[in-house]
This record gives C-alpha cells, sequence and structure tokens, in this order.
C-alpha cells in the first residue's frame, strides 16, 4: 500500500525525481572521489615533501568539494519540493474522498481518525519520501561505491567490511521488527487523544454545567499516559539503537587503525591509502546508517499508509449521478414511497413505511416524541443517507438519479445544531448562494431577524464569525443559519427544530416573515412546540419511525390520541384551538 500510495502521487513529479537521482549521483561520486584525492596528498606531497604536488592536489580537492555542495544543495531542495509536493496532493485525495462519504462512512471511522489520517499519517508518508529522496538514492551508491572505493586501496582489509556492514544490518533489522506494532499503536493512541480532546471541547459547556472537569481530566491523562508510553517504548528501542551502532563503528575505526597499521609496518599499504580506507569505511558505514534512519520510518510510515488506504479504499454509499432526469411536470416537490431506513448494526429500523407528499407552497410538519424518526427522515430528502427500501423523490425525480448539485440547488436545509464557517456573516451566508447580491443577503437577514444585531456589529455583513459560529448566541446563530437557506432561495426549505432557540415573540415574527419568500416552495419544518406549527397545511405525526396521524392542527386535535397528548403536555388545547 505504501509503494502504491507513493508510486500514484509521484507520476507527476518523475522530472523532478529524476533530477535528484541525477544530483545525488553526482553529490556521492564527488563524496566518494575526496579520500582518494587526500590519500595522494599525503602519499605524493606530504611524505615525501612535495609541496607543488599539495597544491595541485589541494586545489582539485577543494574544486570537487565545491562541486559536491553545490549538488548536494540542489539534490536536498528538489527532493523536499517533490516530497511537500506528494505529501499535499495525498492530503487534497484524502481530503476529497472524506468529501464524498456519506454520514454513514463518516460515522464508522468516525471524525477524530479522519482528521488523524488526513494529517499526520499523510504527514508521515510526507517525511519517508523526503528521506527516501535525500538519503535512499544516495545510500546504495555510496556504500556499494564505498566498498569498490575501499578495494581498491587494500583488499586485505576488506574482511572489516564484509563484519561491519552485516553486523550493522543485522542491530537495524531487530530493532525495525520491534518497532513496527509499536508504531501501529501509536497512531491508535493519537487516534483516541484526538477523539478525547474534540469530544471535550465542542462539549466544554456541558462539562463545565455538571461540574466533570475531574473525570474529563482524568480521561485525558488516561489517553495521555497512554500514548506516552507508546512513546517511551519507542524511545527506549532508539536510545538502545544509537549506543549500538556508535558501538559498531568506533569497534570498525579501531580495527583498521589496528590491523591497518600492521599492514603499513609491513609495508603492504602506505598512509594514505590506510586513512582512505579508514573513510572509505566510514562512509559505508554511514550510508548503512542514513538507511537506518530510512528503516526507522518505514514501519510507522507503514501503518500509516495502511490507514490512510482503508479511507481511500472505502466507497462511498452514496454515489453522484452522471446525468440527471428532468423534472415531472405537475409532481410534488418532495415524494416518499414507502421508505424505511436503520442505521448500520440497529436492531430495527429508525423509519418505515413512510408514504407522504409536500407539495409546493405548502408547508409539512413533523412532530412526535424524542427518538420517533424526525431528524432522520429529513436526512433522507437531501441524501445524508439512502434508503434501505423504497423512494424518495424531488419533483417527481428519485433522489438517487439526481446529481449532488441538482440536488444542493433544490433543497435548503437548517440542521438542528446551527452551525456556522470561520469567516464573515457575508461568506456563510453565501454559502449555498455565491452569486448573492449585498441586497438579497439584507432580504435574508430581514425575514430571519437577524438584520438588527448584524447591523450593530462592526463591519456588519463583513463582520467576523469565529469556527463554529462561537462568537454569537445560540439565538443569533440559529437565525444566521436560517438566512443562510434563505439566500439560496431553493426548492424546498428543510427546517429541523430550526426555532427552538427562539423566544416565542421573535418565532411569530419569524414565520410571519417566512410566508412571502417561501410561497412557491415546499416548507417542511421539524418542530417540538406545537405553536411553531399551528398554521401547517399539513402535520404529519411520526411514532416509533412510522406516520401514525396526519392532518391540519385543527384535525389532528380531533382524530389523533398522540397528537392530543403532545399538545397537553405543552398548553391545554382549548388555548390552541
Amino acid at each position: 500500500m505504501l509503494l502504491k500510495l507513493i508510486a500514484r502521487h509521484a507520476k507527476p513529479y518523475v522530472g523532478w525525481i529524476s533530477l535528484v537521482v541525477i544530483l545525488q549521483l553526482a553529490s556521492t561520486i564527488t563524496t566518494l572521489y575526496l579520500p582518494a584525492l587526500n590519500a595522494n596528498i599525503i602519499d605524493q606531497g606530504v611524505i615525501v615533501g612535495n609541496v607543488a604536488r599539495i597544491w595541485e592536489l589541494g586545489g582539485i580537492m577543494l574544486i570537487v568539494a565545491f562541486i559536491q555542495v553545490i549538488v548536494a544543495v540542489a539534490a536536498v531542495y528538489f527532493g523536499s519540493k517533490t516530497a511537500m509536493a506528494i505529501g499535499r496532493d495525498i492530503r487534497r485525495d484524502v481530503f476529497h474522498r472524506v468529501s464524498d462519504f456519506s454520514a454513514r462512512e463518516v460515522n464508522k471511522f468516525g471524525a477524530a481518525t479522519l482528521i488523524t489520517r488526513g494529517t499526520n499519517d499523510v504527514q508521515q508518508i510526507q517525511m519517508l519520501t523526503l528521506m527516501a529522496l535525500n538519503f535512499m538514492v544516495s545510500a546504495p551508491i555510496m556504500c556499494i561505491g564505498g566498498i569498490i572505493m575501499a578495494l581498491r586501496e587494500d583488499a586485505g582489509l576488506s574482511w572489516l567490511v564484509w563484519v561491519s556492514v552485516p553486523l550493522l544490518f543485522l542491530v537495524v533489522g531487530l530493532l525495525v521488527i520491534k518497532l513496527m506494532p509499536l508504531f501501529r499503536e501509536n497512531q491508535e493512541r493519537l487516534d483516541s487523544i484526538n477523539g478525547v480532546l474534540r469530544e471535550q471541547i465542542t462539549g466544554i459547556r456541558v462539562v463545565r454545567a455538571f461540574t466533570r472537569e475531574p473525570h474529563e481530566t482524568k480521561r485525558f491523562n488516561e489517553s495521555n499516559d497512554a500514548l506516552t508510553g507508546v512513546g517511551v517504548r519507542v524511545g527506549n528501542l532508539f536510545v538502545l539503537m544509537f549506543p549500538l551502532i556508535m558501538l559498531i563503528l568506533e569497534a570498525a575505526t579501531t580495527a583498521v587503525l589496528w590491523f591497518g597499521g600492521h599492514r603499513v609496518d609491513e609495508g603492504a599499504i602506505q598512509v594514505g591509502s590506510l586513512t582512505a580506507f579508514m573513510q572509505y569505511l566510514m562512509q559505508i558505514l554511514t550510508a548503512v546508517m542514513m538507511g537506518t534512519f530510512m528503516a526507522m520510518m518505514i514501519p510507522r510510515a507503514l501503518v500509516s499508509a495502511e490507514r490512510i488506504g482503508e479511507v481511500m479504499d472505502t466507497e462511498p454509499s452514496i454515489e453522484d449521478a452522471r446525468v440527471e432526469p428532468a423534472p415531472v411536470a405537475g409532481a410534488p416537490a418532495v415524494e416518499f414511497r414507502d421508505v424505511s431506513f436503520g442505521y448500520p448494526g440497529a436492531e430495527a429500523n429508525v423509519v418505515s413505511g413512510l408514504n407522504f407528499v409536500a407539495e409546493a407552497g405548502k408547508t409539512t410538519a413533523i412532530i412526535g416524541s424524542t427518538g420517533a424518526g424526525k431528524t432522520t427522515l429529513l436526512n433522507l430528502i437531501p441524501r445524508l443517507y439512502d434508503a434501505d427500501s423504497g423512494e424518495v423523490l424531488i419533483n417527481g425525480v428519485p433522489t438517487e438519479q439526481m446529481t449532488r448539485k441538482g440536488l444542493s440547488s433544490a433543497i435548503a436545509a437548517v440542521p438542528q445544531k446551527p452551525f456556522l464557517f470561520s469567516g464573515t456573516v457575508a461568506s456563510n451566508l453565501r454559502f449555498g448562494a455565491r452569486d448573492a447580491t449585498e441586497e438579497q443577503l439584507w432580504e435574508a437577514l430581514e425575514v430571519a431577524q437577524a438584520a438588527d444585531f448584524v447591523k450593530e456589529r462592526e463591519g456588519q455583513l463583513e463582520s467576523a464569525i469565529s469556527q463554529g459560529g462561537t462568537n454569537v448566541s445560540g439565538g443569533q446563530r440559529q437565525r444566521l443559519c436560517i438566512a443562510r437557506a434563505l439566500a439560496a432561495k431553493p426548492q424546498v426549505y428543510l427546517f429541523d427544530d430550526s426555532f427552538s432557540a427562539l423566544d416565542v415573540a421573535t418565532d411569530a415574527r419569524l414565520r410571519a416573515a417566512l410566508e412571502e419568500p417561501t410561497k412557491e416552495a415546499a416548507v417542511i419544518i421539524v418542530a417540538q412546540r406545537v405553536s411553531t406549527i399551528l398554521e401547517a397545511d399539513q402535520i404529519l405525526v411520526l411514532e416509533h419511525g412510522e406516520i401514525v396521524a396526519r392532518g391540519t392542527h385543527a384535525e389532528l386535535l380531533e382524530s389523533s390520541p398522540t397528537y392530543q397528548e403532545i399538545v397537553e403536555s405543552q398548553i391545554s388545547a382549548e388555548e390552541v384551538a
């Protein structure tokens, strides 16, 4: 999966990668040439006292070193540029895949792990790519070239290479095997702590209201300690790794000086050649060390690639239609035909056998007890979920046959929990109507009873909105969300208990103001308060996911015991009759 992921995203950058390989090759060749020049300076200049030869070879060495620095810097620059571009593209593809997910897939993974997979996991692959381009090209060349050059200087000491290099590989291999499961656990622990943090930050008001700070602190500490524990175990292996590597390097250096010194004394090798051999051996072991750094990153990147692959290989349960059929003349704006739906793993359907129509220019209200399936019913209309059986139709066209663009242009929804994006009031209102003029935005604000408080804000339409709309009150946030839906001017309005944060007077003014802009559209309202739906053309009473009664307010007061109970639980039937 790791190779597949990197190879697929590296295709657009083959030119840069080829340039990196050429530059790394040039850098490695010049690096390998330097010890040979140094040996010649010692043997042909220092020992025999030939100053002119020292200057000559020293000048060549300076030029070679300058070239080595230039090509090494260029290789790192283009390698970094390529790695960052590949990381950007993987992150973009993960984002687009998650954007295509329905609520079913998002719930399956969870928001916390999707965030981790799109950020930290991508970063692991990005860093591995960077290390690979900087070291993986040069390390094999350095290792092989170093062996050749070392044997060229003195084949009698070659056994030191054959002993030290496999020993280094063995140590690194054993440690990598130990690291692999720890890196997998580390990413899972990171998911866990992200989930706890996200939940605590989102629900901070509830935590404080119930004085649950000690409990939540304990939960966070447990997740934090678990992540720290894995990090400590990884650190322990790293602490063991570097001393072992340095021990092998120092032992190899000592062996070269000891056995090479004897060979110099015997006249089998010159001092310059011994110095060059020692430098080549260090270059070989350094190349192996660079491979060690790569090896340390590969296990974590493999785990990250598997996690990203799970996201990329998950096909959205809701597919976008290629061609959208034309609306059927005379068809209702919204129609449910024997629709049933149940959440994955649930024992029973949330809604069953739903049949109703919502006509353009009329208001359909949905009321029922908590858990009756009201919000689920509403979520089936914009295809946040697909029905398990039956059909949901918009203007006579099944929603499965509509393109996402066509569906979103036909529907505007105000969710149960109003949410605003970081930006300005104007940018939030234009979320579903990018071409809306300021005049149209003010009209939407007037209808939503939000114009007054927006005018009082510094900058008015251009006043800042923080992420989630946390710098406005709940009622203001709800009214801005209603204005956002109104600015889109859709064919179908969906209000999911969208008036609950409003006082009775504001609620009444808002419902009166909605009549004009929504007179040609179908309006579907989920409500808890009976006073919100008194004037609805059709009220659907839901109980255990089924429509148990339908009609106007007056009709239901006479015919539906369930509706009567709901009314009586709020205000007496005589007061609202």
